[in-house]
């Protein structure tokens, strides 16, 4: 598709350009820009980046461009090549073949890697972990190995061999075309997937999702329980162990302890266990101290504490020991057996999967995609109108690719994915 500027005597169209004559490297320039911006080429899929030139296994001498995964827990091969796409297929596939059996902790060496030689000390474990949702236990990827093939042109023996592997089953190769245009001093990317086509990639991503449900239901072994909580005359029903955590916590900060005594308390979690800053601050007061930094702790106006002129706030990310840190925080407490807890019922724990929280509303997908907003703990009802508003600030569509409006399910899901992803 042509590229034309918009002028008072008509249409004038923008010369397409290559890579080359612009002087542009493959690796210090475009692998560059497409890894700190790799949604680009990932449009629908939320996916993060793990290495980059990864090549540790046995007699390998080529290195995959850009290792990702997505928010599916798939593996992702990205390779890019300058002009010409000729062959990057059967290397991408020898490169899938290759990875299949990496496992999180090899995926956390390479990531550490990644992260130190761009001079980040954020933890590689914690960046995945945080990427994946999954707070604590063994994480595992799936069987699929997805592969974005990437460059400003594809002979039609590659497109036609990877609609024919896409087609075989479990196969995901897409094709994004990325074709550069000179404009004054400024070079513009023209980015658009050509395979699958986007009117048909919504189709086939929702069988593949299902299929991934279908499987980490069969094989995930992450310690999803809940909780019903007594705290004197006071019962939680069906808390997540954060929450779980959170009212623990408060109690023992309304009878007189300190963030610091429970901090010494959880000696383990001392580093990050509140965050604070002085006087009254909000969630935005919080993030503009790490700018940049998805903060995962408990923002919500009831769920913040302020004690001697300083705010408090409670990480929201627990390990295996969340339930060794409860029976610590509960020796604080006055009158410990007043305190209990138990396993929720396995109906209850099946009726909330995910929830976020944004500008003081809560929002909650339930496990058969119904969602559900609170504001101030009060119920919200319809919930659409809300879920448009803030789907409007948060600049998310809420519409599909072929111009229908999404439903209120697919919209709550949407919403859901930006705040994980910001």
């Amino acid at each position: 598709m042509a590229l034309f500027e918009i002028s008072n005597d008509g249409l004038h169209p923008i010369s397409l350009a290559t890579f080359g004559s612009l002087g542009l490297q493959e690796r210090g320039d475009i692998q560059k820009a497409v890894r700190a911006h790799i949604g680009a080429i990932t449009p629908g899929v939320r996916t993060k980046v793990i290495a980059e030139e990864f090549g540790d296994w046995a007699g390998a001498n080529r290195r995959i461009d850009l290792l990702c995964v997505d928010e599916n827990a798939n593996l992702v091969v990205v390779e890019l090549k300058r002009d010409d796409g000729a062959h990057m297929d059967l290397q991408a596939l020898r490169y899938a073949a290759m990875i299949s059996t990496m496992r999180f902790e090899q995926a956390v060496d390479a990531h550490r890697k990644y992260l130190t030689n761009n001079g980040s000390d954020e933890d590689p474990e914690q960046a995945l972990r945080d990427f994946l949702e999954v707070d604590d236990g063994p994480v595992a990827f799936t069987d699929t190995v997805r592969i974005v093939l990437a460059s400003a042109n594809f002979s039609s023996e590659l497109t036609t061999a990877v609609l024919w592997l896409n087609k075989q089953g479990n196969m995901d190769i897409r094709c994004v075309q990325m074709r550069p245009h000179a404009v004054d001093s400024r070079v513009l990317l023209d980015i658009q997937q050509v395979i699958p086509l986007p009117q048909a990639t919504q189709y086939t991503v929702a069988l593949r999702e299902k299929s991934n449900e279908q499987q980490s239901v069969r094989t995930t072994t992450r310690d999803t329980t809940r909780y019903d909580v007594t705290i004197r005359d006071a019962f939680f029903s069906n808390l997540p162990k954060r929450r779980l955590m959170l009212a623990l916590v408060r109690e023992a900060i309304s009878q007189g302890r300190t963030p610091e005594e429970i901090r010494e308390a959880i000696a383990w979690r001392k580093r990050d266990l509140f965050m604070s800053k002085t006087g009254h601050a909000d969630e935005a007061a919080f993030q503009a101290m790490f700018p940049g930094k998805k903060l995962r702790y408990f923002f919500g106006e009831d769920e913040m504490f302020f004690l001697d002129g300083t705010t408090y706030v409670l990480t929201r990310v627990w390990a295996d020991r969340t339930l060794e840190a409860a029976e610590k925080v509960k020796l604080l407490l006055r009158n410990p057996n007043e305190v209990s807890w138990e396993p929720a019922s396995l109906a209850r724990r099946e009726e909330e999967e995910e929830e976020e929280t944004y500008n003081g509303y809560t929002i909650r997908r339930l496990a058969t995609g119904v969602i559900e907003l609170e504001r101030d703990g009060q119920v919200v009802a319809p919930v659409r109108p809300v879920l448009l508003q803030l789907a409007e600030e948060l600049g998310i569509s809420t519409s599909y690719e072929t111009g229908t409006e999404a439903n209120t399910q697919q919209l709550g899901k949407r919403i859901i994915a930006a705040l994980q992803a910001s």
